[in-house]
């Protein structure tokens, strides 16, 4: 093939190349897109998905189905995503156990966060360290007394290995250097009823499950788990954990959005674009906010630098869960 043939057939493979780009660009989606939750309907990610896909929904001009894959500490339905079609129409939202899952879990029925692709981080909220109305102790401060005369006395509730709640009261533990009695359950719902029935003492529960129950006086309520306390009127008087006497202690429940490793780059940037505008939605922004969670508006909700900050997330994490030995499996 001589310099003139190869450059005619150089030129028109990358127009061909283009061309499908552009295809990708103008079709995409032509179809439903699934969120999947990998949690069972009804908990905080459940709520974000659904509101967050309400917005998508308005971006893509295509319904947004929510399917919930709960189990195994969310990496069942995290596995689901990392196996489908890398085509952009099977998403994933996922919180914090996206990063604790790798060290959690030490046989991962997918091989791990290089699995996805990123597409941007959606919010921010903190967690709430609640406790049944009955406890003695009033503030924080009486608490870390109480826990201190014996620690393995204490009822630690959670919502299952993985769960927000878990890994909240992990750090807390790792904080105050005491083992508490850990009480796993099955789902934020029956964790909270028998926290609110008085058969728990303690919750590390994420603000959106939190705050309507600390408003209708059924949990006390000891401290927020952000660096900042929360801008809800009836809750910027709780104090955080940081200035309860934690010095630097920080937890907050982020979520993020992913799709399969290998989505086309063109199909990749729309998602995200559609993400950023869905995230300035006011709708959204006035049902996150009630609930006290921040919609992210940083530089994290592009790709590199959401992935970045999960990576940095992982090795944080790691060091609380080896340290802890609480491995789920």
């Amino acid at each position: 093939m001589d310099k003139m043939h190869r450059r005619v057939w150089g030129l028109t493979v990358a127009s061909v190349l283009l061309s499908v780009a552009g295809v990708a660009r103008a079709e995409f989606p032509e179809k439903p897109v699934t969120l999947v939750v990998p949690f069972t309907a009804g908990g905080p990610s459940d709520k974000i998905a659904r509101d967050l896909g309400e917005a998508l929904r308005k971006q893509l001009n295509q319904p947004v189905i929510i399917e919930n894959v709960g189990g195994a500490g969310g990496t069942l339905g995290t596995a689901r995503v990392a196996t489908a079609a890398a085509d952009g129409y099977t998403l994933l939202v996922h919180h914090i156990g996206f990063a604790t899952a790798p060290t959690l879990y030490r046989k991962l029925p997918y091989k791990g966060i290089d699995e996805f692709a990123y597409l941007g981080l959606i919010n921010e909220a903190p967690s709430t360290l609640i406790g049944r109305t009955t406890l003695t102790a009033k503030t924080f401060a009486d608490l870390r007394k109480w826990i201190a005369t014996d620690p393995t006395k204490v009822n630690l509730a959670h919502a299952g290995v993985g769960s927000a709640s878990h890994l909240c009261g992990l750090m807390i533990q790792s904080s105050l250097k005491a083992e508490l009695n850990t009480i796993p359950y099955k789902g934020t719902g029956p964790a909270m009823s028998d926290l609110m029935g008085g058969t728990v003492d303690l919750m590390c529960e994420q603000a959106t499950n939190a705050v309507p129950q600390i408003e209708g006086g059924k949990v006390r309520a000891y401290a927020v788990t952000s660096k900042e306390r929360m801008k809800l009127p009836l809750m910027a008087s709780l104090p955080t954990l940081a200035e309860s006497g934690l010095a630097d202690f920080s937890v907050t429940v982020w979520h993020g959005l992913y799709a399969p490793k290998n989505t086309p780059a063109p199909v990749l940037t729309k998602l995200n674009a559609a993400l950023r505008s869905a995230l300035k939605d006011p709708e959204l922004n006035k049902r996150q906010e009630a609930l006290g969670i921040s919609v992210v508006s940083d530089a994290r909700v592009e790709p590199a630098a959401h992935k970045k900050f999960v990576e940095a997330e992982v090795a944080r994490w790691a060091k609380v869960i080896q340290a802890a030995g609480a491995y789920a499996d």
